[in-house]
């Protein structure tokens, strides 16, 4: 009779079964989280991961264990967390953003990566080319730099009058950046102007956010960030006192009071996350795994956030949205 030993999961806080010496290894897999584990919306991508390897054949606690970090939008943290993972040797580490990407890139060359939610990584530096990515990363993108474009047509489409455009960004990302410079570029077709507001830790957002708002008639473009969305209510409740109307990368900020986001659906990217780390597992390459785009984008509208701020949502905007009252 074989003889096993329970060890915990560390992630999931379950006994997992490790077979005895010479038996087969069973599976780790390393998730770097950029957002909280208390947050309802990245709980809800998470179990859609776990979903999407389970329907691959890879359940936790029989033939697969999973390490869990959560960065919870520090940039420290993240560093610290990254290379926890990667001493622990896993068969394939997922990467939830530029946040989570960035300090495990550094660290390892060898284990394969699968990144979900990274804008342009071939810009970015993650990956050399989109069908061929090369070396131990590839993974599903949250779309091109120009998104930051269509948030400011999505954000003007409803507050048409607004002329003074912030943009929350963390100058020291690069997809931040050249979002930013998207945005920049059109910037003059629709009559604003624009000014960064620089976040680089969750210390930075409010005091930011304040004092751009000390003017009438200013609203905001949120570029996507693990700070900016968990740290969500916090901004939603600035915009909401400063009577600003602001644009969001994700529909989690709509469904907590948002005025309008456009971005894809993040739910649907982390399940097909799930299935590359299933082929990675089964023996393939991370190099002959294309980088995949969005499969669904989504414009939604709160309807009561644009009354509380005075605005009127035209028809045009309302055929194109998702509508939450």
């Amino acid at each position: 009779m074989r003889r096993r030993e329970l060890i915990l999961s560390a992630s999931a806080a379950i006994a997992i079964p490790i077979t005895a010496k010479g038996a087969e290894k069973v599976p780790l897999v390393g998730c770097l989280m950029a957002t909280s584990a208390d947050d309802p919306e990245s709980v809800i991508r998470f179990e859609a991961f776990r979903r999407g390897l389970s329907e691959a054949g890879w359940n936790e606690g029989r033939n697969l264990q999973i390490e869990t970090r959560w960065i919870a939008g520090e940039p420290e943290r993240g560093r610290n967390y990254a290379a926890e993972l990667v001493n622990l040797r896993p068969d394939v580490i997922l990467a939830n953003t530029a946040l989570a990407l960035q300090p495990l890139k550094q660290l390892t060359q060898q284990i394969p990566i699968v990144f979900v939610l990274v804008y342009d990584p071939v810009a970015s530096g993650f990956v050399a080319n989109l069908a061929h990515p090369g070396g131990n990363i590839t993974g599903f993108t949250l779309g091109e730099f120009s998104y930051g474009e269509k948030m400011l047509e999505a954000l003007k489409g409803i507050a048409t009058d607004f002329e003074q455009i912030g943009v929350v960004m963390n100058p020291d990302q690069r997809p931040h950046v050249e979002m930013r410079h998207a945005i920049e570029q059109v910037a003059s077709s629709f009559k604003v102007q624009l000014t960064s507001i620089p976040v680089r830790t969750p210390a930075d957002l409010e005091p930011a956010i304040k004092s751009f708002a000390g003017e009438p008639h200013r609203a905001l473009v949120v570029l996507p960030s693990p700070i900016t969305e968990v740290y969500r209510k916090q901004v939603i409740t600035l915009t909401a006192q400063y009577q600003m109307p602001a644009v969001y990368g994700f529909r989690s900020f709509i469904a907590s009071g948002g005025l309008v986001s456009y971005g894809i659906d993040t739910t649907d990217a982390f399940r097909r996350s799930a299935a590359y780390v299933a082929r990675i597992l089964h023996g393939a390459k991370p190099a002959e795994l294309p980088v995949e785009h969005p499969s669904k984008v989504e414009l939604v509208v709160n309807l009561s956030t644009a009354r509380a701020l005075g605005l009127a949502v035209s028809p045009m905007v309302l055929a194109r949205a998702e509508v939450i009252e």
